[in-house]
């Protein structure tokens, strides 16, 4: 991770700790609507349609070895429920798009990816740490978050709430 990138990502931190002063936007949480998932910040790759769906957003980095971890159980979610109505979106926080595009390149993930182009998204959202994972209710706001990953575990956490969420 680039000095820039880490200063940007330490400067989210902070915000988010101080998000009790006036004027500045508190950690999204569970309940809240979740922001909108916008071209103008994310602009490498394509956002797909998530209006009605449940979403599973996921913020990453191709220096994060549990972002690693977690396109392979990504990819068996996807698989095994994208059909049901999930749609999942991972968003990476990479400054250069090289970082971006060689990660993509190796893991080929089957599902939508996008690259937060100047870490405005991860901001506004508060993201506390690479992984963190928000899945959205069909109504869009966030139902559950999943700070880090940890592997099997973390994937049958998922699992099981995304089986009650697609059942509403």
């Amino acid at each position: 991770m680039s000095s820039r990138a880490k200063s940007v990502f330490l400067l989210g931190c902070l915000t988010a700790a101080l998000a009790s002063g006036p004027g500045l936007r508190a950690e999204v949480k569970v309940g809240d609507l979740f922001p909108a998932l916008s071209p103008a910040e994310l602009g490498d790759g394509t956002i797909p349609k998530t209006t009605g769906d449940v979403v599973l957003v996921d913020f990453w980095a191709s220096w994060c070895a549990p972002c690693k971890a977690s396109f392979p159980a990504y990819a068996r979610i996807q698989a095994d429920y994208a059909a049901k109505g999930l749609v999942i979106v991972a968003v990476s926080v990479d400054e250069r798009f090289a970082d971006y595009a060689g990660f993509i390149r190796r893991l080929s993930p089957p599902f939508a990816t996008v690259r937060d182009l100047d870490q405005k998204f991860v901001s506004q959202v508060s993201v506390p740490t690479m992984p963190t994972s928000y899945l959205l209710g069909r109504d869009g706001r966030v139902r559950f978050i999943h700070v880090g990953f940890r592997g099997a575990e973390t994937e049958r956490a998922i699992r099981g709430e995304l089986d009650r969420l697609l059942a509403e």
